[in-house]
């Protein structure tokens, strides 16, 4: 059976447009980053399929390369969309270095009347794309529904096809038997139609998962700050006491409390006050590991656990902070004032967060009946 391939490229055309307007109105009502990237990646296939309706035509010379970097653009947008769920920035250089190598190799190779101008740049790049987006999908941690694996997997095929494709037309060419019989465009277009449907559903509910994460992750941080709010804090840091006291792991607790910060409200306002504490909040943040767990107890005080740490290495990380903080002072003109830190740390003898927290409080009062601007160590717990 003769596959015709204008009719199936029509079909597919369609059918991405379909998938277009539907995922474009699902967009604009979650905003999902992964529901955008979709949508550009279907605006590109049927970009790209259109362009090579126009294959056996004088527009053949502009077109044929037009429709190789239009898909591989498709094929790194999904690639881009999967990063997205992983909270990944997007890959710009090698999306653009990708789009410029194709583009290069296919005018390169005489379009005017070679239809696979440029054939192995795209193929590879398509191999590239879609295994690199199943790598992510499948990668996702668990916070997401277990759809992403057949989303995976079915990406995972898409991407062992193309690289059939790619081994084959190395092999014998575009114009070999084996070639035209399973990997031509009537079969490569067949297979993607076949996909998209397939797993429409799946994109749905993966984006759906990313906005329910995204409101989950917004209630749990503080508005101002972005760093975790108490209740978040507590359950955390619970839960990660609870498992360091059966390995016999030692954790730091500091408490921090900015000084005299009504007056920096009373002199020069609640937007200055709102500057020192998220000032504050980024000090913490390029202080401490990824694995530390950092929160804004109320108002100007804020508190950070440290997994595996002593208090001394507790105490190093204050001083960071401060450093931190006056380098913010310098550079952008922030009213920042001086900090007080109680701090304490544990060998997990019959001690959780509760008592932590009060040992780490009465340390924090001494620094401020001393005169503030000061750590203070609370007496380790026995």
């Amino acid at each position: 059976m003769v596959l015709d391939i204008t009719t199936l490229r029509v079909a597919l055309g369609v059918v991405a447009l379909t998938l277009l307007l539907l995922f474009y109105a699902s967009f604009r009502r979650t905003r999902s980053s992964y529901n955008g990237w979709w949508c550009i990646a279907l605006l590109f296939f049927l970009a790209g399929n259109l362009a090579f309706l126009l294959n056996g035509t004088p527009h053949q010379v502009w077109a044929n390369p037009s429709g190789n970097v239009l898909l591989v653009a498709g094929a790194l947008s999904v690639w881009t969309g999967a990063r997205s769920l992983r909270m990944l920035p997007p890959p710009r250089w090698q999306f653009a270095t990708a789009c410029g190598i194709t583009a290069l190799a296919s005018v390169l190779e005489s379009p005017g009347h070679n239809t696979w101008s440029g054939g192995l740049v795209y193929l590879g790049f398509m191999t590239l794309g879609i295994a690199l987006a199943s790598r992510d999908l499948w990668l996702l941690d668990s916070s997401y529904s277990h759809v992403h694996k057949s989303m995976a997997l079915a990406a995972g095929f898409l991407a062992a096809y193309y690289f059939c494709r790619l081994a084959v037309y190395l092999v014998e060419g575009p114009t070999g038997p084996t070639f035209r019989m399973y990997f031509g465009p009537s079969i490569a277009s067949l297979v993607t139609l076949i996909l998209l449907v397939a797993v429409s559903f799946s994109m749905t509910a993966l984006s759906n998962d990313q906005l329910i994460n995204r409101l989950s992750e917004r209630a749990a941080r503080d508005n101002l700050t972005g760093l975790l709010n108490r209740g978040t804090f507590m359950d955390l840091a619970t839960k990660e006491l609870e498992r360091l006291r059966t390995t016999n792991s030692v954790a730091s607790l500091i408490l921090a409390d900015l000084d005299h910060f009504k007056a920096i409200n009373d002199e020069y306002g609640h937007a200055a006050g709102d500057a020192a504490l998220q000032a504050f909040a980024v000090a913490c943040t390029e202080s401490v590991r990824s694995t530390d767990l950092v929160g804004r107890y109320g108002g100007e005080e804020f508190i950070l656990l440290l997994p595996g740490a002593s208090q001394e290495r507790a105490e190093i990380i204050a001083a960071d902070i401060n450093r931190s903080l006056a380098t913010a002072k310098n550079v952008d003109d922030i009213h920042i004032p001086t900090v007080s830190y109680g701090v304490t740390a544990t060998e997990f003898d019959a001690v959780d967060l509760t008592a932590m927290i009060a040992a780490a409080d009465a340390a924090l009062y001494e620094a401020k009946s001393l005169g503030r601007n000061r750590v203070v160590r609370a007496s380790p717990h026995a």
